[in-house]
C-alpha cells in the first residue's frame, strides 16, 4: 500500500480538515476506504477497486476491557466513509472492521486496523484508518507473481562425504554408420495470412486530449465515470466549494482562459485517460489527489504547474503515446 495509501489518506485528511474548519465542537472524526483485494496479497494495487455499499464496523474497549461495537457507517460509491463522534472522546485505542462481504469481493473481511490520529486543534480530533480490505476466496487468475508472498528458500543440510571407489573404463566402441541421407522433399505450400488480433484497449497505451473526449463520436469511452456526474461528487468537497456543486464532468471541460478552469479541465481528462488505458502514467486516485492538493495549496504557481502535467500525459509525454480512440458504433 506504501505511496498509494499514504496519499490518500493524506487527501481525506484534508477533506475533512476544510469541512471542519472554523468550527470548535470539540468534535471526533474517523475516515478511511475499503478496497476489493482481488490478489488477496494485502496489497492496494491497479487490479483493486473501491467498495461501495460496505458496512464499516467502530469497536473500542468497553471497561472489561473487550471490544464493543460503537457505531457502523456505509461506504460512499469511492469507497469513502466518515463517522463523527461528540464530545471528542479518546478514540486511540479503537479499531475498525470491515462488517460482511464485499459487494462484488463477496467472501471474506480483511483483518482490522487502529485508528490513527493525524490532527488534533481546538478540542477537534481527527483519525484515520488504514484501507480496510475485503478478498475473494480465491486471488484472480490473471495477478502478476510479485503479488503473493514467496515462500522462504529452504537451506538442504550438507551430506556427508562418500568414498568412491574408482571403477575401471570400458573399451571404446567401434564408431557406427552414418544413415543414408533422406530425399529432398518439395516444400509445402504458404499459410494464408490470419487477420490482426483485436486489441484490447484498457491494455493499449493510450493518452487523448480533453477535445477528442468531449466529441459525439467518442462518447462510448465514458466507461467507468459520466459526463453528468457532478464535479463536487467526484473530486470531493474541497472541489465542490471551489467550483459549485451544479458543474458536470462536461461542464469542467469547458474551461479556460483561467489558471482554476485549466486545471479542472486537464484534472478531468486525466481521470478519464487513467480510467480508459493501464499505462497511462497517472493512477486515478494520483489524479484526484493532485487536484485537492493544488487547490489546498491556494498558490497560482502550484495549480498551473499541476495543470501542466496533467496536460503533458493527456498530450502522449513522456513516451510519445497516441490517442486510440476509434469512433463508437
Amino acid at each position: 500500500m506504501g505511496v498509494v495509501g499514504l496519499g490518500l489518506g493524506l487527501v481525506t485528511s484534508i477533506v475533512i480538515l476544510g469541512a471542519v474548519i472554523g468550527r470548535a465542537n470539540g468534535d471526533a472524526i474517523v475516515s478511511g476506504s475499503v478496497f476489493c483485494d482481488r490478489c488477496k496479497d494485502g496489497q492496494l494495487s491497479l487490479f483493486d477497486f473501491p467498495l461501495s455499499g460496505i458496512k464499516v464496523l467502530i469497536a473500542c474497549p468497553g471497561q472489561d476491557g473487550q471490544l464493543k461495537v460503537i457505531t457502523e457507517e456505509t461506504t460512499n460509491w469511492l469507497g469513502n466513509y466518515m463517522m463523527r463522534f461528540n464530545g471528542a472522546p479518546d478514540m486511540s485505542g479503537c479499531w475498525a472492521q470491515v462488517s460482511g462481504d464485499g459487494q462484488g469481493c463477496q467472501v471474506e473481511a480483511g483483518p482490522a486496523q487502529s485508528l490513527n490520529l493525524v490532527f488534533q486543534l481546538f478540542g477537534t480530533e481527527i483519525y484515520t484508518v488504514n484501507h480496510l480490505i475485503s478478498q475473494p476466496a480465491q486471488p484472480m487468475s490473471n495477478c502478476p507473481m510479485w503479488s503473493s508472498p514467496l515462500p522462504k528458500p529452504v537451506t538442504p543440510s550438507t551430506p556427508p562425504p562418500i568414498e568412491q571407489t574408482p571403477i575401471p573404463r570400458p573399451p571404446p566402441l567401434p564408431p557406427l554408420p552414418l544413415p543414408p541421407p533422406l530425399p529432398t522433399l518439395p516444400l509445402p505450400p504458404p499459410l494464408p495470412q490470419l487477420p490482426p488480433m483485436p486489441p484490447v484497449p484498457f491494455l493499449e497505451a493510450s493518452a487523448c486530449p480533453y477535445r477528442m473526449w468531449i466529441m459525439p463520436e467518442y462518447g462510448c469511452y465514458w466507461r467507468v465515470i459520466t459526463p453528468d456526474l457532478k464535479v463536487a461528487f467526484v473530486f470531493g468537497p474541497i472541489a465542490g466549494q471551489k467550483y459549485g456543486n451544479d458543474l458536470t464532468l462536461r461542464g469542467s471541460m469547458m474551461g479556460m482562459g483561467d489558471p482554476y478552469k485549466t486545471l479542472l479541465r486537464e484534472t478531468t481528462t486525466a481521470l478519464l485517460n487513467s480510467y480508459n488505458s493501464l499505462q497511462f502514467p497517472y493512477h486515478p486516485f494520483d489524479v484526484i489527489q493532485g487536484l485537492n492538493s493544488a487547490l489546498i495549496g491556494g498558490s497560482t504557481q502550484q495549480v498551473l504547474m499541476t495543470a501542466l502535467r496533467f496536460l503533458r500525459a493527456n498530450s502522449g509525454n513522456p513516451g510519445n503515446i497516441t490517442c486510440k480512440f476509434t469512433t463508437c458504433n
